[in-house]
């Protein structure tokens, strides 16, 4: 009995030990408090990335008419609002920007966006879209305190503005805080509500099937609930008898 709760106690500082030393390896990240319950905001996030996104980053597991199906759109407002690359309604979402050209504008080919989310967690998404910061160091003139470096221009600019970097004293490398330096079309809290719903289309398109799950656990709570209390009346008539 020692040994086993030894072994457990072992496994649980491991657990968190791992836990901490990951969350130590970036930096502090927010919230993105995503609601895939929530379809209007993931209507916002699917315009917002197919007028900002799609020019660069594919979908290549997404079809557009499972986006409106899901998301509770027609094929006429799917086609005629989401569909800038002449695809049909049943393919899948593919950028038309030539790999090797963008291998020339940014250095490598953007990513397939299909499992971002999931690969990254909603969290890290949410931060990245709100790290960037002008850097005219950087050869896209942009640098993300989430993603240092990153060979992507910051495409949601003209929404959010334009950040500056105020970097910490004791350390020039290090990003202390961002500062708005020049106003963008939205206000702050318009942006984060922007990026959040960006954020939330993402995380349905990381995994579709998770709206139906969630439609489904409603019923699988009442059918348990049922079952619970036939299964209790059942047990009272077996026992009825017994003193």
């Amino acid at each position: 009995m020692k040994h086993i709760l030894f072994s457990i106690a072992l496994l649980l500082g491991l657990l968190l030990g791992s836990a901490q030393a990951a969350a130590e390896e970036g930096p502090e990240l927010p919230s993105a408090g995503i609601n895939l319950r929530d379809q209007a905001s993931l209507q916002r996030g699917a315009r917002l990335f197919f007028n900002y996104c799609v020019g660069c980053h594919s979908l290549k597991f997404q079809r557009y008419s499972r986006i409106a199906e899901d998301l509770g759109l027609s094929e006429q407002e799917v086609m005629q609002n989401l569909n800038f690359t002449g695809a049909k309604f049943g393919e899948p979402v593919i950028s038309h920007m030539p790999e090797e050209l963008a291998k020339q504008w940014f250095g490598k080919a953007p990513p397939d966006l299909s499992l971002e989310v999931r690969a990254r967690t909603a969290d890290w998404v949410y931060g990245y879209l709100n790290g960037f910061y002008l850097d005219p160091s950087r050869p896209v003139g942009w640098n993300n305190t989430v993603f240092p470096n990153a060979s992507m221009p910051f495409p949601l600019w003209e929404l959010q503005g334009v950040q500056t970097a105020v970097k910490k004293a004791d350390n020039p490398d290090e990003v202390e805080k961002l500062v708005l330096s020049q106003p963008g079309r939205m206000t702050p809290e318009q942006y984060h509500q922007a990026a959040r719903d960006l954020t939330n289309f993402l995380a349905y398109v990381s995994e579709p099937a998770a709206l139906q799950r969630h439609a489904y656990g409603v019923w699988v709570i009442l059918f348990l609930a049922f079952f619970t209390l036939l299964a209790y009346a059942l047990k009272k008539e077996y026992w009825k008898d017994v003193h």
